[in-house]
């Protein structure tokens, strides 16, 4: 069964109107994806004054197919890697008849029925781009956009980005030596297994795209070869007949009990060497988790060959550290992507190496009035975080939370950049990385004291 998104007809809003409060500050949310429509959300229900801006035509981000932004990665065969639940946000809970791992057009749809659900769509200037963010002299911040009836500048209290991080393709730097005859593309583009159909495909990478189009490749290519460097733990999508992430822990617990968890799945889910991988030189818990529910049988059908890191390229094969080689008129590169914030100056935000240092990976100390909306990579689900993110900020807004000195803050911003650096291996893959289920209940934790000094 498809999921319609933009021809099915439109439910009447179950929450009432909210009433804008003009004397509260005014704020910019840049993206209608699933950080960006909580935000609005968020902001909507707390009567604060905003705008939010979508470059497409379309709600959902990365979750829509040919998004009408161009910015979109999802392909045909994409199904999240965290299980209904644990992606939903709280108050909205995914349809009770979707599968364990919903496909992209039952996300899509979902983000839909969410929007019309609170009745916040008329919030979303559609077809808009934003093109630069600048503060002012007096403490705020001058957002030029341009849309349909042309380039203009608006200015607001607060701006929200929530433009996303898995757009920006990154490609192997420095490129590989060697000359390629075939056709080179990034996962960012890969779209269906047409594109593979007969092709001698050479995948690049370990994470979860270049496991879901070597899959695919498998059933489609001529031959599939799967390029890994670096090995990961893949973990299955079930176990013990339940989504695997489907095991909760109490957010106060310690880092290495969630890691504990992850040996216990990787353990569970098998070890790949027999299929002809290396063991990972890192243990569970020191890289993002991967998962695949049918990467090990087409490994093991001899549909896939692994291989690891590649040497050069050399005309219609590809050379392998091992000396070892396979043909290929097709490389796709699922190398992952760069952080970036086309709107923001480098000298306002500085992104090196895919770092950004933030307090709670939302505020930046130096540019107060600037936030940033699920800029994570989760151990578990963005969607949660960003909607816990977006209530946090829109409770600043009106002025029920107040944040602690800016000292306590840049120095809880330094040890929590120091933790996140120690807990998994050095890589730009892991520069966002939290755990889930402790980052929702520190965030708590602190917006209960942040009440508290507000009520003083």
């Amino acid at each position: 069964m498809a999921y319609s998104v933009k021809q099915r007809d439109r439910a009447p809003a179950v929450t009432a109107p909210v009433p804008v409060d003009e004397s509260l500050p005014r704020a910019c949310v840049i993206g209608a994806g699933s950080s960006g429509i909580t935000a609005a959300k968020h902001l909507y229900l707390a009567g604060i004054p905003f705008d939010c801006f979508e470059r497409g035509h379309d709600i959902g981000g990365n979750w829509v197919h040919d998004n009408s932004n161009g910015t979109s990665a999802c392909y045909e065969s994409l199904e999240i890697n965290t299980s209904c639940p644990r992606m939903a946000y709280s108050d909205f809970p995914m349809p009770a008849d979707y599968p364990d791992y919903a496909r992209h057009d039952q996300v899509a749809a979902y983000f839909e029925q969410y929007v019309d659900h609170f009745g916040f769509r008329d919030t979303i200037t559609f077809g808009t781009t934003v093109e630069q963010v600048s503060p002012t002299s007096d403490g705020r911040w001058d957002v030029r956009i341009t849309g349909p009836d042309g380039t203009e500048t608006r200015t607001y209290d607060a701006v929200l980005v929530a433009n996303g991080h898995h757009w920006d393709a990154r490609w192997p730097e420095p490129a590989y030596p060697g000359a390629f005859d075939g056709e080179q593309m990034h996962a960012h583009d890969f779209r269906s297994g047409d594109q593979l159909a007969g092709r001698d495909v050479v995948v690049v990478g370990a994470g979860n795209s270049a496991m879901d189009i070597s899959v695919e490749a498998s059933h489609r290519a001529r031959t599939t070869t799967w390029s890994v460097r670096r090995t990961e733990w893949v973990l299955k999508k079930h176990l013990f007949g339940r989504p695997a992430d489907q095991v909760a822990l109490p957010g106060w617990m310690p880092w290495w009990v969630t890691a504990a968890r992850m040996r216990i799945g990787a353990t569970a889910s098998g070890s790949m060497t027999k299929y002809g991988l290396p063991r990972p030189s890192h243990k569970p818990g020191q890289s993002h988790p991967v998962n695949s529910a049918h990467i090990r049988e087409r490994l093991e059908a001899g549909a896939i060959t692994p291989r690891p890191g590649i040497e050069r390229l050399d005309g219609d094969r590809v050379v392998f550290v091992d000396g070892t080689s396979a043909p290929a008129d097709l490389i796709v590169w699922a190398t992952g992507y760069r952080v970036s914030f086309p709107f923001l100056d480098d000298d306002l935000v500085s992104v090196r190496d895919n770092e950004l240092p933030l307090w709670k990976r939302t505020v930046h100390p130096d540019l107060p009035g600037l936030y940033f909306i699920g800029l994570v990579q989760a151990i578990g689900a963005v969607m949660p975080i960003a909607e816990a993110q977006s209530s946090w900020i829109a409770e600043t807004l009106t002025g029920g939370y107040v944040p602690p000195h800016p000292s306590v803050v840049r120095r809880q911003m330094r040890a929590e950049h120091e933790r996140d650096r120690k807990q998994f291996y050095a890589s730009p893959r892991h520069t966002l990385e939290v755990d889930f289920d402790h980052y929702l209940w520190d965030l708590a934790r602190e917006r209960r004291k942040g009440r508290a000094r507000a009520s003083t």
